[in-house]
């Protein structure tokens, strides 16, 4: 998602800083104008301004200046729930956001359209007697028909991107096809790529029903850039654990937004799951922000009834193109990172 670039700057000028000389930073970077995204999972975070970023870890000296130099600083403190940095910290990220006052334009270059199951897997099915009848609700073609009302919404929103499907009938598609499709889209220098996929859900319990909205566990550890030959092995290891954050707290973003699209769209048509994280097999090997989405339980009888409706089903779609589009916006205007109400 971001052009690394093999040379990097080290500033070995760490020292001790007493309690009392650090400062609140979400309070301080409010004051300065700063945008703070913070995810308590992780225990990373990173500052924004200008389309300008560093990223930090909680009890770790190294920061990375827009994704592409690395360097050494006081570590960042959370004390009882409070983030505090020394006064050093703040005037490393005064001076860098002084520097680079000059916009980085960084784009949604692709969004990738992931309909689950297919072919000779059907996902989860639910039988029903509807209307006198019995019925068999397969997962595989709702996830069909969902994925391709959201593709056209984004197809005729976004001419100027990507918009792709992992497959766009009944066919089988394999997860390992699925994220190497992902991984092998190209993108130019100042492009991103979202990947979202679209399942259905099955309980033993008849009763529950509801949306849900799926990433990757920030437990979970992964290699999401090539490391280079010229590069220390140390520094790789850093900056891909640092893009791994990004990616985390990109995914928290995209499936809030998505969440909320839901939300507006069902009403009370169905039950607001919330945000889990999950080591999914497409959002753990797709190497970028990745979100799962689950529409609904067709174990459900009435939520069953509601996933074969095609209106139904164009709530849905609008709500998750909504929360796409809705991060698209947000990434796009600030290059990046801001603060999440």
């Amino acid at each position: 998602m971001r052009k690394f670039f093999t040379s990097f700057l080290l500033f070995f000028s760490m020292f001790c800083v007493s309690a009392a000389s650090t400062v609140n930073l979400l309070k301080e970077s409010e004051k300065l104008g700063f945008s703070v995204l913070w995810d308590s999972l992780s225990g990373s975070g990173i500052l924004e301004k200008a389309g300008h970023q560093i990223s930090f870890h909680a009890g770790d000296p190294f920061v990375i200046h827009d994704f592409s130099k690395l360097v050494i600083s006081d570590s960042p403190e959370l004390k009882n729930g409070v983030l505090y940095v020394s006064p050093k910290f703040m005037d490393d990220v005064k001076d860098f956001f002084k520097d680079e006052s000059e916009q980085r334009a960084m784009r949604i270059g692709a969004i990738l359209i992931d309909p689950g199951h297919g072919g000779k897997d059907p996902g989860a099915i639910g039988v029903h007697k509807i209307g006198g009848k019995v019925v068999t609700v397969n997962e595989k073609e709702i996830t069909l028909k969902t994925s391709k009302m959201v593709y056209e919404k984004l197809k005729k929103a976004y001419p100027d991107k990507q918009i792709l499907m992992t497959r766009s009938k009944d066919t089988t598609v394999s997860l390992e096809d699925r994220t190497k499709i992902a991984n092998s889209v190209k993108l130019n220098p100042d492009e991103a790529i979202l990947y979202i996929s679209i399942h259905a859900n099955s309980h033993a319990d008849k009763n529950v029903r509801g949306y849900e909205v799926w990433y990757l566990s920030p437990d979970y550890r992964r290699t999401v850039i090539a490391p280079d030959d010229e590069e220390d092995e140390n520094l790789a290891t850093i900056m891909n654990s640092m893009m791994e954050e990004e990616y985390t707290l990109e995914s928290v973003l995209i499936s809030q937004f998505i969440l909320n699209g839901l939300k507006e769209q069902i009403g009370a048509s169905s039950h607001n799951r919330g945000i889990k994280t999950e080591e999914w097999f497409v959002v753990r090997n797709s190497n970028m922000p990745a979100v799962l989405i689950e529409l609904g339980f067709v174990s459900n009888e009435s939520e069953a009834k509601n996933l074969m409706d095609s209106t139904y089903l164009q709530k849905i779609s609008l709500g998750i193109y909504n929360g796409i589009s809705a991060f698209v916006a947000h990434f796009e205007q600030t290059s990046g990172f801001t603060s999440v109400k």
